[in-house]
């Protein structure tokens, strides 16, 4: 089993890389504030609860019933009352989360709980801190959320894992959860209802996803800067189209932004003067399109640093001090709507995003566009087919995009007895965003192959000595397309050096 040295605390909200370490092992540690933020909110729970009249006020999910059964008692054991949270949750399909989604929920789930205001003892957030350190990792159905009243069905199963029922991974070997537990060093979690759904009333695999997915976006967006910079070299274009005052008078921070990155990386650039007056917008609109989708990044930024910094729970327990007197309030914050509009958006521009890198490639592969190279980049065309398959695989890659932008947010159906009578589908936006960005990435692996294989047959070598650079990184990580072989590893080299690769 591995361990690690690499180390976080809950001082302060994860950031989105420290999403991605979780899905290693990862040192986890709760502050002396975090814990009496912790100590203090589960104090306050149980005077509410046991204390002088305690069992007469209402608590959802301590003393209720769940969702459209709130109506109704709880069971007065708190280990039943814990089992009743879960057990009925357990209705999830599908294959698996992929590991660093559920981990990273976890993380988030943590977190959350360390801010002090869901009731949870500290067992509970020592219990996940330890679970970080090794490589246990729940088996978490894909289907079932509908994002609100948090994601229920996926967080009960990773509950219910690390209570030793269903199943977990250990060392990526999918086995009975109470085995990884054991063999992962671990104990099982001890709950009671509130803790039970405190852990499954968040939007953790909401947001853990949606970071994620901006994340392999924001690297895909660097990347296409990169390589519309590099197509523009090899074929010799004029950069005006990147002018300052041209994109200033156009009025967008992040046009103007992109702009002037892609204007550092052509420092350099010579014009080949035998292009048209004007390229195609796959060139001549990279700045307008890349920074239309830069300012929408940014709005996803706001929403994805808000929600990992929140608290998704319901009811949530404050605690008095000051004189003023504590409250419990039932509430929403386990509604995913922000996330979900983030996704959709994210969506939108994954999809122009996929368009561009494929347009791209198409018109480096095209005879009558690209200034005169084979088609298809092949060295001997008929007896070698270069790019071909790897073309034919970018426009499946982004007909499978487009046909998954289709907004999530919009359909709420009702469910719950109508309880849950709206619902933000956040949790399938994410999800489905994620698995696109996946996509984007292997479109801009595509086209940096066609760019390096672009050199091998006629293009010329770069002018601007950035462009030179990210060229000689590809060509000495990638051979040349000289006889033919199957190119799916080299695509996806070709991303990660590229996504990798430092930006002026």
């Amino acid at each position: 089993m591995l361990t690690t040295t690499d180390s976080l605390s809950l001082t302060g909200p994860p950031d989105s890389a420290a999403l991605r370490r979780a899905a290693t092992p990862l040192t986890v540690t709760m502050d002396a504030p975090a814990r009496a933020r912790v100590d203090r909110g589960r104090r306050f729970f149980h005077g509410l609860r046991h204390g002088d009249g305690g069992g007469d006020r209402p608590i959802y999910g301590a003393t209720t019933g769940f969702g459209a059964l709130v109506g109704y008692a709880g069971r007065p054991d708190e280990a039943d009352q814990c089992d009743n949270t879960l057990a009925h949750l357990g209705a999830g399909q599908g294959p698996d989360l992929p590991h660093g989604i559920c981990r990273a929920a976890l993380l988030l789930r943590t977190w959350s709980l360390a801010r002090g205001l869901s009731g949870v003892s500290g067992e509970v957030v020592d219990r996940l801190t330890d679970m970080f350190a090794t490589t246990f990792s729940p088996a978490v159905p894909r289907y079932g959320s509908v994002g609100a009243s948090g994601d229920l069905i996926p967080l009960a199963y990773a509950t219910q894992a690390l209570r030793g029922r269903g199943y977990a991974y250990l060392d990526g070997r999918r086995m009975a959860a109470d085995e990884a537990l054991t063999a992962a060093g671990l104990r099982p979690l001890d709950l009671d209802g509130r803790d039970a759904l405190a852990l499954v009333n968040g939007t953790s695999v909401t947001t853990a996803a949606l970071a994620l997915a901006r994340d392999g976006v924001r690297d895909a967006h660097r990347s296409l800067t990169l390589l519309s910079c590099l197509l523009t070299d090899l074929l010799g274009c004029d950069p005006g189209f990147l002018d300052d005052d041209l994109l200033r008078a156009y009025g967008h921070a992040g046009a103007v932004d992109v702009g002037a990155r892609m204007r550092r990386t052509l420092t350099g650039l010579s014009p080949s003067e035998s292009r048209p007056l004007q390229e195609p917008y796959s060139i001549r609109c990279t700045p307008q399109l890349l920074g239309a989708a830069e300012d929408a990044l940014c709005y996803i930024d706001g929403v994805v640093a808000a929600d990992l910094k929140g608290v998704s729970d319901n009811p949530l327990f404050f605690p008095g001090h000051g004189g003023r007197e504590g409250k419990v309030v039932h509430g929403g914050n386990f509604f995913g709507q922000p996330a979900a509009f983030a996704a959709d958006l994210l969506a939108s521009v994954t999809a122009q995003l996929g368009n561009l890198a494929e347009r791209q490639l198409d018109l480096l592969t095209d005879p009558a566009r690209n200034g005169g190279l084979p088609p298809m980049l092949a060295t001997a065309p008929g007896l070698q087919h270069g790019l071909q398959g790897v073309q034919l695989a970018a426009t499946a890659f982004v007909a499978e995009i487009r046909r998954n932008a289709t907004p999530a947010a919009m359909q709420s159906l009702p469910t719950n007895l109508h309880n849950q009578d709206v619902v933000p589908f956040g949790t399938q936006a994410a999800l489905r965003s994620y698995d696109m960005a996946e996509l984007l990435g292997l479109l801009t692996g595509s086209l940096a192959l066609g760019l390096r294989q672009a050199v091998r047959v006629g293009a010329r070598r770069p002018t601007a000595p950035r462009c030179a650079e990210l060229l000689d990184a590809l060509s000495e990580a990638i051979r040349p397309v000289d006889p033919d072989r199957p190119l799916d590893r080299d695509v996806r080299t070709a991303a990660r050096l590229v996504a990798a690769h430092e930006a002026p």
